[in-house]
């Protein structure tokens, strides 16, 4: 499959690139090489302060009568807290772009991600389960051996079987070996990083821990050293590749999957965002991930596909708190990123999809990420896996269906192999758990962190609806409630193990493996990226 723009053989100044030799590592199984429907979700999409006052007037634009696929937007944001956008609540910066897709569209207050780390979180999006499930835990570095099992149905191969162009871009983090790729899995097209941004030598606490940080094309290294001068320029170079795929997919339907490495530290913005709200780098970096979705949007319009794409902006997880001034806010929420308090698994996102979405709505039941599979996968027509999932179809708290209510009977939450927290209606259970927290202590300065200290809960019931910062226990109260959530806890227990009460995962299934012949890369600290990948061989 080609690249999101003509590939290159080599990074300037780098002579060091792979070419695949045998093409047969890289063959999909017949299930994979179906073409799939399209949808685009956005996590993040934004406007120029300047740009259209809307962005659904554009002539040319197709009636939403037409019966077409839509096309599918996803951006999703890395570390975005939940009042990091204007919508929701941010202060000191402005995003205009968003506030007008939330304006045109429709804003979800209790969207959810399964775990509040990245590699989990990302597993849970494109497959539709729970990451415990599919065996994706924490964040995949360039020692792991895992990544994304190739019997697992991804979003982007629900879109083949029904044709669409596939595209990803930006950061991947579901396993960094060649099998892992998502060109593996569904996407005819990937421009981004293998992993967190700051998996690099540079990192101000374990810089000595990393090798260098590549940067994928397809399945090419093309850059085997991604320096801070390369980040500076990586949310417009993305947001570029975006509009480009969108101009060359415009009449077949296609799924864009933008995954930015912003907001995640380090925090890098263009020259161009630099000092531009006056108010530091993160809102810098906001501002220019706010022109990026502007710069999407209006392609689409132009494009005339404004009334039959689907884009959908949402984030990873909450905001990395003990970075400071340097990461964003979950405010009202409690805690961040790292933790299952509401500040680190509920996050913002916006619908927009002119004439199917009720502009200037609000949904406010409870959802996740792992719905959006089993949605798009209805309305496109194509069947879900023989194997279990987790989603639920949502589609009609997606048009605003009056009346609709979540298909979930709860919402569980996963540190790991834990599970710490459950979710049902209003109310949310605790169990007993350590959880790590700045104690009311401010963040780090200039992006360098402070350390988290180590703290406990006991069993604690909050009700959200009347107490969303988690502040007051009314366990004691509502007995029956406790039993109620424990009982379906118990359930979950039995599917997915508990590693809190010593349950194993009997419903879990293992993640891919790089196996003896496999392709892999064997990258170490302090040594030139290796940039051809070798014949993996165990070792004693």
């Amino acid at each position: 499959m080609g690249s999101c723009y003509p590939r290159r053989t080599a990074r300037i100044g780098s002579p060091h690139v792979w070419m695949l030799r045998n093409r047969t590592e890289y063959a999909r199984s017949s299930t994979r090489s179906v073409m799939k429907p399209i949808i685009v979700l956005l996590g993040c999409i934004a406007f120029t302060a300047g740009g259209r006052e809307s962005f659904t007037e554009e002539r040319g634009e197709k009636g939403a009568s037409e019966v077409t696929p839509p096309n599918v937007i996803i951006i999703f944001m890395d570390d975005l807290g939940y009042a990091d956008i204007g919508p929701f609540g941010a202060k000191g910066y402005s995003t205009p772009a968003l506030d007008r897709m939330a304006q045109e569209g429709r804003i979800f207050t209790d969207f959810y991600v399964s775990q509040p780390v990245c590699s989990a979180s990302r597993a849970s999006l494109l497959t539709g389960c729970y990451n415990v499930r599919v065996g994706i835990f924490g964040a995949l570095n360039h020692n792991a051996l895992i990544g994304i099992n190739a019997a697992e149905l991804t979003l982007a191969e629900v879109f083949k079987q029904r044709g669409y162009a596939t595209c990803c871009i930006g950061k991947w983090h579901l396993g960094h070996h060649p099998k892992f790729l998502p060109t593996e899995h569904g996407f005819d097209e990937y421009l981004g990083l293998p992993y967190s941004n700051d998996m690099w030598p540079f990192h101000p606490t374990a810089g000595d821990k990393f090798p260098p940080l590549p940067l994928f094309e397809g399945r090419v290294i093309v850059d085997a050293e991604v320096g801070p001068e390369d980040q500076k320029l990586l949310t417009r170079r993305f947001a570029e590749r975006a509009v480009d795929f969108i101009k060359r997919n415009k009449d077949r339907p296609f799924f864009l999957y933008l995954a930015h490495p912003m907001v995640h530290v380090p925090l890098f913005c263009s020259p161009e965002f630099e000092g531009k709200t006056g108010k530091g780098l993160f809102a810098d970096v906001m501002a220019e991930v706010d022109w990026s979705v502007g710069e999407i949007l209006q392609t689409v319009n132009q494009m005339g596909l404004g009334r039959r794409t689907w884009v959908i902006f949402t984030s990873d997880n909450g905001p990395w708190l003990s970075y400071g001034d340097h990461a964003g806010s979950a405010a009202p929420l409690r805690e961040g990123k790292g933790t299952t308090f509401e500040g680190g698994v509920r996050v913002p996102c916006i619908m927009w999809w002119p004439g199917t979405i009720p502009a200037g709505s609000v949904c406010r039941e409870p959802v996740m990420t792992i719905d959006l599979l089993p949605t798009i996968a209805g309305q496109l027509g194509v069947p879900l896996p023989e194997h279990r999932i987790d989603g639920k179809d949502i589609w009609p708290l997606v048009i605003g269906q009056p009346g609709a209510k979540s298909p979930h009977k709860a919402l569980f939450f996963y540190w790991d192999r834990e599970l710490q927290a459950v979710r049902m209606g209003k109310w949310k259970l605790h169990f007993p758990h350590t959880y790590r927290t700045l104690g009311g202590q401010p963040g780090g300065t200039g992006g360098t962190p402070v350390p988290y200290r180590q703290e406990k809960i006991e069993l604690s019931l909050f009700d959200l609806e009347n107490d969303i910062g988690e502040t007051t226990n009314v366990a004691a109260a509502h007995p029956e409630i406790v039993a109620q959530i424990t009982e379906l806890a118990n359930l979950m227990r039995e599917d997915l193990g508990d590693s809190l009460t010593g349950r194993p995962a009997a419903g879990a299934r293992p993640p891919g493996r790089v196996e003896p012949g496999d392709l892999f890369f064997d990258w170490q600290p302090g040594q030139p990226l290796t940039v051809e990948p070798k014949l993996y061989k165990p070792r004693n």
